[in-house]
């Protein structure tokens, strides 16, 4: 916002270098001071007289206090530079020279670039880079539970921020469809269900018989030398097998489908299981003449000892199993060509895979593999974004093959319900259509934002107290904050008042407001280059928290002229700020609650 000043004074002090003869620097590093209740930009000293003092030494010998040798200069540009159009102060501290803006200069300029923007506030310039994100991941003929939740809110958030940030984003989605847990399924039917179709409940009803056939098979041999058998009649594509296959699979495809169109969720492109498994088959026989897989079979699998031919003593990245011993497919034979694949459709940038942590060293091992084989390049670019678990009141883990799962569609239906009972309390007055969409836009909050708002890599569990608190750090309150300010322009008389400089000592709580709305840019560069949607959830809250104050504190409708134009432009400023970070985190802002 200030970039033609912060220009005008460095060509200034480089005026001041070349006349005085000091060394001249390639840049000059300037950075923003550390909100203390004032805003400004400092650039350092240091490197100048650092120079400055070697130079010296070079010529004569001598030595030079350096931070003295930096605080002198930097007395000398404050004073040549003097005081600069839209700056209220200048001093040099420490080899600093810090210049502090009009807060009337800059609260104007924060509010007009937010109200110019509108919903690309914060957005960062195209950088010509591509990300491609693989997230979500479900299996088909399983349930679609809380456990899966943190993946799609993660790598949708991920995204999200990523765009904003200025990169390309390809969303991409890996459905695995193929492998045991569907072989037991299609088992568990043919044997007990033959005939059954879903209801219009589908993912809960595949759920049912996943954990039903896990349990029939618990320990009994027999049976499970029946599914071996199925699964080599599925390995050598027994066209009875895969008729019923195809149609159960659609089933599971058609649940995910009403999954993501209720979090509002897309793809770019879908990855399926299936299509990997003979690439995988072919890919693993190449590696074996070439000598880099080992293979063992029938008494044991195709393995590739990684530790071994990269020449590491100590055991590192083990080894990766790549085949059963019965030929069968594992997650590593399909895994390897899905990630050539990726290279070689859309050549990104970097390949970024939202796991749960305990893959982790299953990913070092395939990411390594990659540079094993011939694609050193490709696997540098690849990166595992990493997330810890959801449990359950309790600390009860979900585990799917246990059947101890809440199913998403119920989590929802619940928090819809909790929502509805509190927008009834909060808002009677709304029609039931608007209390429909009230609550599914704060049901919706209350489950994404404690997958985000706590760090990746810590276990989150779900609490419907913290959820969907009016009064803490969660969605609800965030949103209840937008609307807020939303029902203050709806009170106007007239259009919105235009930009005007804004004269009169700010208040404590709206130069805290301001100085939260200028960190949206720069905090969402953060959140995309440290993978942490953590950062926007704080932000968001902080700013609502900033707004709520500065609610509670400044009269707007009631203020006089010159207040009252400029507050109402600060509230359309925060009400839009709040709305874009909780876009970015897959939240809608209703209009009222």
């Amino acid at each position: 916002m200030f970039e033609v000043e912060q220009e005008a004074i460095e060509q200034s002090v480089r005026r001041l270098c070349a006349e005085q003869g000091w060394p001249a620097v390639a840049q000059m590093p300037w950075a923003p001071i550390p909100f203390g209740g004032e805003w400004g930009i400092s650039t350092s000293f240091l490197q100048i007289a650092a120079l400055e003092a070697r130079e010296r030494k070079a010529a004569s010998g001598e030595e030079t206090n350096v931070p003295q040798r930096a605080q002198e200069r930097a007395e000398q540009a404050a004073r040549f530079v003097g005081l600069p159009a839209a700056f209220e102060r200048v001093e040099a501290v420490k080899g600093y020279l810090n210049l502090y803006y009009s807060p009337g200069e800059f609260s104007q300029r924060v509010v007009d670039a937010v109200l110019e923007a509108g919903e690309a506030y914060g957005w960062g310039a195209p950088k010509g880079k591509r990300i491609l994100v693989e997230f979500s991941q479900p299996n088909t003929h399983k349930a679609f539970h809380v456990g899966h939740l943190r993946n799609v809110v993660l790598g949708d958030a991920i995204c999200n921020i990523l765009e904003a940030a200025g990169y390309e984003v390809i969303r991409a989605n890996y459905i695995n469809d193929t492998g045991l847990h569907v072989i037991k399924w299609l088992w568990n039917y043919e044997k007990h269900h033959r005939g059954e179709r879903p209801g219009a409940d589908r993912t809960r009803w595949m759920g049912d018989l996943y954990a039903e056939a896990n349990q029939r098979l618990e320990g009994n041999a027999e049976l499970e030398t029946e599914v071996r058998a199925l699964y080599s009649r599925w390995d050598q594509r027994d066209p009875k097998v895969m008729a019923l296959w195809e149609e159960s699979r659609q089933w599971s495809l058609e649940g995910f489908d009403q999954i993501y169109a209720l979090l509002g969720v897309r793809f770019d492109h879908i990855f399926y299981d299936n299509e990997m498994e003979k690439p995988g088959q072919k890919l693993v026989e190449e590696l074996i003449e070439r000598g880099i897989a080992l293979d063992e079979r029938p008494q044991g699998p195709v393995i590739i000892r990684l530790d071994e031919l990269l020449g590491l003593k100590k055991e590192t990245y083990r080894v990766l199993v790549i085949l059963r011993s019965d030929g069968t497919s594992l997650y590593a034979t399909k895994d390897l060509p899905l990630a050539l694949k990726k290279f070689e459709m859309f050549n990104p940038d970097r390949s970024v895979y939202v796991i749960d942590v305990r893959q982790s060293l299953y990913l070092q091992q395939i990411f390594k593999t990659l540079a094993v084989i011939g694609h050193p390049d490709w696997a540098e670019r690849c990166y595992h974004l990493s997330y810890e678990l959801v449990n359950l009141p309790g600390n009860v883990t979900i585990a799917s093959r246990e059947g101890t799962v809440v199913l998403l569609e119920d989590l929802v239906r619940e928090a819809k319900a909790r929502a509805m009972q509190i927008v009834r309390e909060k808002n009677p007055s709304l029609s039931e259509e608007e209390m429909e969409a009230v609550s599914h836009a704060v049901a919706l909050g209350a489950i994404k934002y404690p997958m985000l708002a706590r760090d990746n890599t810590k276990v989150v569990t779900f609490d419907w107290e913290s959820a969907l608190d009016f009064n803490g750090q969660a969605a609800p309150y965030i949103q209840y904050s937008q609307v807020r300010a939303n029902s203050i322009l709806k009170r106007m008389e007239a259009r919105l008042p235009g930009p005007a400089r804004v004269s009169y000592p700010l208040e404590p709580t709206e130069i805290q407001l301001i100085d939260l709305i200028s960190r949206a840019g720069a905090e969402i560069q953060r959140a995309a280059e440290e993978f942490k949607p953590l950062h926007l959830t704080n932000l968001a809250y902080e700013t609502a928290r900033a707004f709520n104050d500065f609610y509670a504190a400044c009269p707007v409708l009631k203020a006089e002229e010159e207040k009252r134009a400029a507050r109402l432009r600060l509230v359309a400023a925060a009400r839009q700020t709040i709305a874009n970070l909780l876009r970015l985190l897959g939240i809608r802002a209703p209009e009222v609650m």
